[in-house]
């Protein structure tokens, strides 16, 4: 399969997305919006669009941050979802995905740090896709904001913090507000270029501090992440 990362932030890093790109086989192509490297001009050779985070939103604008432009990618995203691509976005991606089908995004009840437990809905419990997790994942969040919800949208997941947690816009189309791709590596580089203002918010009830961010054991998410993506390019070979 082809896979094809936009990436928002050098500090915003697929992570365990990469490690299952490599560990299946697949082929990997980025735009590293914040290098000033172009969106795909064709979405021909695209199978799986992974749209990454940043500290960005939908509506961040061009004079607000150069390197992103929100519009094009939201173009893109549409055009992927109209070809029956599969499209998954994670934190701003997921916002992306909304706001590309026409729902804006929202700001979260609460702002989420670290590592917290979702719990599936009904619709996530009966989804082929995520049989594996049972009824609750420890998943890792880094957030303020949430995606919107289209008509036909079903949340998957939710926490105690923020009602949604994983979208499911379509059979091929998912969004994720939580960081199930964390890797000790990805979570250095967030610590890194967040170390101020993780200091501001020692006070948050869902914000965790490096100490404490530093001593999770990622690998089981990383696995359940694994398993739901092979289910989603499966559901893409046999459409």
């Amino acid at each position: 399969m082809k896979v094809h990362f936009i990436v928002h932030e050098a500090f915003e890093a697929p992570g365990a997305y990469e490690t299952w790109v490599r560990e299946r086989g697949h082929q990997a192509t980025y735009s590293r919006v914040h290098a000033h490297e172009p969106l795909p001009g064709s979405i021909a050779d695209i199978d799986l669009l992974v749209v990454m985070g940043g500290p960005q939103s939908p509506s961040t604008t061009r004079e607000e941050c150069p390197h992103f432009d929100a519009a094009a990618e939201q173009a893109l995203i549409a055009a992927c979802v109209a070809a029956g691509k599969a499209v998954v976005g994670v934190c701003l991606g997921a916002q992306l995905i909304g706001a590309a089908l026409g729902a804006p995004h929202a700001h979260s009840p609460e702002k989420e740090i670290g590592k917290f437990p979702i719990v599936l809905t009904e619709a996530g419990r009966e989804n082929d896709k995520f049989k594996h997790v049972g009824d609750v994942l420890e998943s890792g969040h880094w957030h303020s904001d949430m995606p919107g919800l289209t008509d036909s949208a079903k949340v998957i997941a939710y926490s105690q913090g923020c009602p949604r947690q994983i979208i499911e816009y379509g059979n091929l189309v998912y969004g994720f507000q939580c960081h199930m791709e964390f890797t000790p590596e990805v979570v250095e580089l967030l610590i890194a270029a967040s170390a101020a203002e993780l200091a501001t918010l020692a006070s948050h009830r869902f914000v965790q501090q490096p100490a404490t961010l530093r001593s999770h054991d990622w690998q089981a998410m990383n696995g359940q992440l694994f398993v739901f993506l092979d289910r989603l390019m499966q559901a893409y070979a046999a459409q």
